[in-house]
């Protein structure tokens, strides 16, 4: 793959990640809003035990963020916070159907959505290990737990996902 050919220095560097940081900030901010409301919707269930683990795991992945953004003296954007958590209560707006009530395609749908969103943060996670070698503040024992943790919860989303798709699509499980 070629190179861009546009080596950026330290402070420009760092002002960038501040902002890539903020905007995966800002994906963990609705994601966990995300996760916490859908694993109400389905309380006393298995996938309700699941999503309420993966829940937790996000609200942790997310404090593992801020975390970092700390050790490298990147400030929190408030206002990206702010646009995250509206969109997050906008998008359960969205027509599925059903005018009072959730439908099948709503787990469909969330459920791909919280995968989406998992599969991000791991992305946002093996940069911020490329990042590790430039930038003091970054553990990269820890990326690599997250990275793994993020895997494993792509995996039970998918396995989720699957179950919700052949309700929506009316398969039967073989």
């Amino acid at each position: 793959m070629a190179e861009t050919g546009s080596e950026v220095s330290d402070d420009q560097g760092l002002a960038l990640l501040g902002i890539y940081l903020n905007d995966h900030l800002a994906g963990a901010t609705g994601g966990a809003e995300l996760f916490r409301r859908a694993a109400g919707a389905h309380r006393g269930t298995e996938l309700g035990d699941t999503l309420a683990r993966l829940a937790t795991e996000i609200a942790e992945d997310r404090q593992a963020l801020l975390d970092m953004m700390a050790a490298l003296d990147i400030p929190v954007r408030q206002y990206k916070l702010y646009a995250a958590w509206v969109v997050e209560k906008v998008a359960r707006l969205k027509l599925n159907g059903r005018l009072l009530q959730r439908s099948p395609l709503s787990d469909l749908v969330e459920l791909e959505g919280m995968r989406l969103g998992v599969e991000g943060k791991a992305a946002g996670w093996r940069t911020l290990a490329l990042a590790a070698s430039r930038y003091d503040g970054i553990d990269s024992d820890r990326l690599e737990e997250l990275i793994a943790r993020a895997g494993r919860q792509a995996e039970t989303l998918e396995e989720a996902r699957l179950l919700a798709a052949k309700e929506v699509v009316g398969a039967t499980t073989s």
